[in-house]
Parts: structure tokens; sequence; C-alpha cells
């Protein structure tokens, strides 16, 4: 698929107010290994090519293995390789990202805060909306994968 445009060029001042949410995030005090875990697994739900391929690239980095990769997307069938504080993100990213259908339900909510604190609950929220965000301008204008360059 062709790019449609280079939101970044056209609207500069949105793209950086985007940056200032991801900022934002990176300095939260949540893990960046569970950040970038809960942005592929938003962008898997959200078949974003461009995201898929950059977060699977960014774990690589961070030495996640292979299997925990290939898990990801069934991390309820994962065992011992996803934390307590993993499956409880990962969970709530789902419940978060799919709101339309989820309404993020009350026994969500208390599953989340069972193992984070408010700001923290806050913070992953913002991070996953901030990925929603980024998976839609992507997929929306075709972003052009770094794999498929």
């Amino acid at each position: 698929m062709t790019q449609r445009l280079d939101y970044n060029q056209v609207a500069p001042n949105g793209a950086k107010a985007l940056g200032g949410v991801y900022g934002y995030v990176t300095q939260s005090g949540l893990p960046g290994e569970l950040v970038d875990l809960v942005y592929l697994r938003v962008s898997q739900i959200n078949n974003c090519a461009y995201c898929l391929d950059m977060h699977t690239r960014e774990l690589v980095k961070r030495g996640v293995s292979a299997e925990k990769l290939a898990l990801l997307q069934a991390w309820e069938e994962g065992g011992s390789l996803f934390s307590e504080i993993e499956r409880a993100a990962l969970a709530w990213a789902e419940s978060v990202t799919l709101v339309a259908q989820t309404g993020v339900p009350d026994v969500a909510y208390q599953a989340a805060r069972k193992v984070f604190n408010e700001k923290q609950l806050v913070d992953l929220t913002i991070a996953i909306s901030l990925m929603n965000s980024y998976n839609r301008m992507a997929i929306s204008f075709r972003n052009t994968p770094q794999a498929a360059r």
C-alpha cells in the first residue's frame, strides 16, 4: 500500500502534541518493556502493521524472547512467560482498546486496581489511549512498516 500522506508534515503541531504525550508516558515510571508490550498488544488488536513492526523491533532490542512475542496475542495461555503485572496490563489494555464492545466493566477495573495504584493505572490508560491514536493515524494514512520498505 502507498502512504496517503505524511501527517507529521501536514500537521506538525498535532504530531508534536502526540509526541508530548509519548514523552509523558516514557517518564511516567511505568516499566518500558511493559509499555512496549501494551503498545504491541493494542496494535495487534487494531491490526496496525506499521506499529506492529515498530514495537516488535523495540521489544527485540529490549531482549524480549521470541516465545513471548509469539504468544503475546494469546497471553492468557502464555503461562509463566507473562508476569502478574504484565497480565493485568494486557487485560486492561484489551478492555480499554475494545471499549465500544466491553464498556470497560467494573470487574476489569477492580482487577487492574489490584495490581496498579491510581497513578499507574491512569498512566497506563494514557499509554493505551495514545497507542490507539497512533494506530488510527498510521492505518488511516497508510504508514509503511519498515519491514515492507
